[in-house]
């Protein structure tokens, strides 16, 4: 549990810009009206949207707040600052089945534009499951990015897993199938691949992950398939339009949304879970192995929403 705790913590003081965004705000509109009003849902929606909560996502919270409050006849304010957390909460539940893969044979690709934090990811979430005691291999397919290579072969001594590798510039569906069959081979139970993100050129993107997707489906089609598109947490709402960039060319399954130590825009988690109804699934707060986390919807909101003396 002390891992855990200690990733709490990390959380708590990595959302403290969001939070103090976040909380100064809401705490003026709480102090400030003493009637749940018009004025009132309009001062908090914008302090929501300002939080990077998105505009779309902060419809719905209000939307869900003012039928509450209608439904249960509710007056005083403080009463209505609970009901906000418990919507906000509501709104980015993670099912139990989103982590299914961890307990079957699976392929899980990560995609995700250069510099998100992708191959750190793929490293972390291969020495995790190792640390389950399960068996891993690593394909290293991002062959266009000449230090994701050497960088996941480090990540792959640093967790003690096999590597499928090619060669720089090579054809990241050749190390796939490579992969795939070591993977067949050699029993693994997951087999995580890294892969080349450029949305720039989403024609190209969109070949590579179809020859990708249908090497994996032919040689390993009992494999339960897993995508994950690898976020920067501090890009905002930016992050928010590249999730949807790589849902038109890929069929994401989760999100893992990296760099939230230390940004303002700790909101966009909750836009991009609402907006897309793709669960985060995993949130990174650091550099080390278990500074990734599965993303768990009350300690988030709880660390946005409450100040460091009340976690003690």
């Amino acid at each position: 549990m002390s891992e855990k705790k200690g990733f709490l913590g990390k959380l708590i003081s990595g959302l403290t810009k969001t939070r103090d965004n976040l909380k100064s705000g809401i705490d003026s509109i709480f102090s400030g009206f003493s009637e749940i009003d018009e004025d009132f849902y309009e001062e908090l929606e914008e302090v929501l949207i300002m939080a990077d909560i998105g505009v779309a996502t902060t419809e719905k919270i209000i939307d869900d707040l003012r039928e509450k409050v209608k439904e249960q006849k509710i007056k005083e304010i403080s009463v209505c600052r609970e009901l906000l957390i418990r919507s906000i909460k509501e709104q980015m539940r993670v099912e139990e089945t989103a982590y299914e893969f961890e307990h079957e044979k699976s392929v899980v690709l990560l995609i995700g534009v250069n510099g998100v934090g992708k191959t750190t990811s793929v490293g972390k979430l291969a020495g995790q499951l190792k640390a389950q005691g399960k068996k891993v291999i690593l394909a290293a397919a991002d062959t266009f990015r000449a230090a994701a290579i050497e960088q996941l072969t480090e990540w792959s001594n640093r967790a003690n897993v096999e590597l499928i590798a090619g060669q720089e510039g090579g054809d990241p569906a050749a190390v796939v199938y490579d992969a795939v069959n070591a993977a067949k081979a050699r029993k693994a139970d997951v087999l995580i691949c890294d892969t080349a993100g450029r949305l720039h050129n989403k024609k190209n993107l969109m070949e590579e992950l179809r020859k990708i997707n249908r090497i994996i489906d032919r040689e390993y089609p009992e494999a339960h398939r897993e995508t994950l598109v690898v976020l920067d947490g501090t890009t905002g709402q930016n992050a928010l339009a590249q999730a949807k960039q790589f849902g038109e060319v890929a069929d994401i399954t989760g999100i893992i949304l990296t760099k939230l130590d230390g940004t303002a825009k700790g909101g966009i988690a909750i836009a991009i879970q609402s907006e897309m109804h793709i669960p985060v699934k995993y949130i990174g707060i650091g550099e080390k192995i278990e500074d990734l986390q599965k993303f768990d919807a009350d300690a988030f909101v709880d660390a946005l929403f409450t100040t460091s003396e009340h976690m003690e």
